[in-house]
C-alpha cells in the first residue's frame, strides 16, 4: 500500500522542507498552503528530486475553520487511507486579531489543527500503522496556563499568546495520544527549535510582542531571538522527519521529538490533566466537528 502523507503549511520553510523529507521517504506527499504559485512551486522542488510518487498540492486557509472542513472533506473524499498527518500551521501576531471572532493566535496555532486532526482520524484509523505529528514550540514556557476561555486575562503579547496557543496543542496532542493508545494511530509533537522562516522574519523584532517586564530586557531578549531564529529550515525539519518516519518510533506514542530529532521530556504544565480538559472543552465549543454548531 502506498505510504500517504499530507503537510500542512507546506509551500515553505520548515514545512516545505518537511514535505521534501517525506518524499524522500518514499511517502505520496500532499502540501496544503494558501497561495497556488507558491503550491506549485513546492511541487515542483518536490517532483524536481525525483520521488517515488509525485507530490500534489492543495488550496486551504487553514485560519478559516470552514476551510479546514472543507479540506478534511476532500482528503476523506479521495478514498485513500492517510499514513502521516504532520500539522506545521503556525502563526504569531504582533498585534490582536480576530478569526471569526476568535483570537487569531488560538484559531490557527490549535483549532485550526485540532479539527483537522479530529476530522481526519477516520481516514487515519484507515491507514494504520499511522502516526500524527503535531508541530509545538519552546514557547510554551513563556504561556499562561489558564484556560477558562480562548483569552486569558491582560493584555495582549503575541509572543505569550503564541505560546499559549502552542501549550494548548501541546496538551491536546499528549492527551489524544491517550486517547487513541492501542488503534495503532501514534500521535507525536515536534519541536523545531525555530529557524528563520517566513512566520519569525519581522514579527520577533517587535517589542510589542512580550511582556513589559520583557520589554525592559529587550536587547538581550531580542537577541535570543535572533539566535534561535537564524537557522535553516532544513534542519527544523529534522524533528518533524524523524517523528513521522522514523522507524524506532513505530508504535510508540505520546512523545516529544526535540530539536535534536531525539525524543525529550514533555513540558510539564501540558501533561497536566485539568488542562488539557480546559483544553478540550474549548475546542469542542469553538471548533466543533459540525459547521454551524457550538459557540
Amino acid at each position: 500500500m502506498t505510504k500517504t502523507a499530507v503537510v500542512t503549511a507546506g509551500t515553505g520553510g520548515i514545512g516545505l522542507e518537511t514535505a521534501l523529507g517525506l518524499a524522500a521517504a518514499g511517502y505520496a506527499v500532499t502540501v496544503v498552503g494558501r497561495d497556488a504559485e507558491r503550491g506549485a512551486r513546492a511541487v515542483e522542488r518536490i517532483n524536481a528530486t525525483g520521488p517515488a510518487h509525485p507530490g500534489r498540492f492543495l488550496s486551504a486557509d487553514l485560519a478559516s475553520l470552514d476551510q479546514v472542513r472543507a479540506l478534511a472533506d476532500r482528503l476523506a473524499a479521495a478514498g485513500e487511507p492517510l499514513t502521516v498527518l504532520v500539522n506545521n500551521i503556525g502563526a504569531m501576531f504582533a498585534q490582536r486579531q480576530d478569526l471569526d471572532g476568535i483570537e487569531a493566535s488560538f484559531v490557527v496555532n490549535h483549532l485550526s489543527p485540532y479539527l483537522l486532526t479530529e476530522l481526519l482520524l477516520p481516514v487515519l484509523t484507515a491507514g494504520a500503522p499511522s502516526r500524527i505529528v503535531n508541530v509545538t514550540s519552546g514557547a510554551v514556557g513563556v504561556a499562561k496556563r489558564v484556560f477558562d476561555a480562548v483569552e486569558p486575562p491582560g493584555g495582549y503579547y503575541g509572543f505569550h499568546w503564541y505560546g499559549r496557543a502552542k501549550l494548548a496543542n501541546l496538551a491536546y496532542t499528549l492527551d489524544l495520544a491517550a486517547r487513541l493508545d492501542g488503534m495503532g494511530v501514534s500521535v507525536l509533537a515536534a519541536d523545531p527549535g525555530g529557524a528563520a522562516t517566513d512566520m519569525t522574519d519581522g514579527t520577533l523584532t517587535d517589542p510589542k510582542i512580550v511582556s513589559p517586564a520583557l520589554r525592559l530586557l529587550w536587547p538581550l531578549v531580542r537577541r535570543r531571538f535572533e539566535r534561535s531564529t537564524s537557522g535553516p529550515a532544513s534542519v527544523a525539519a529534522r524533528p518533524s522527519i524523524a517523528a513521522a518516519t522514523d522507524p524506532a518510533l513505530a508504535g510508540r506514542t505520546g512523545l516529544v521529538i526535540g530539536p535534536q530529532a531525539h525524543p525529550v521530556a514533555p513540558f510539564r504544565a501540558a501533561t497536566d490533566q485539568r488542562i488539557a480538559e480546559a483544553v478540550r472543552r474549548l475546542s469542542e465549543a469553538h471548533a466543533p466537528l459540525a459547521a454551524g454548531v457550538g459557540a
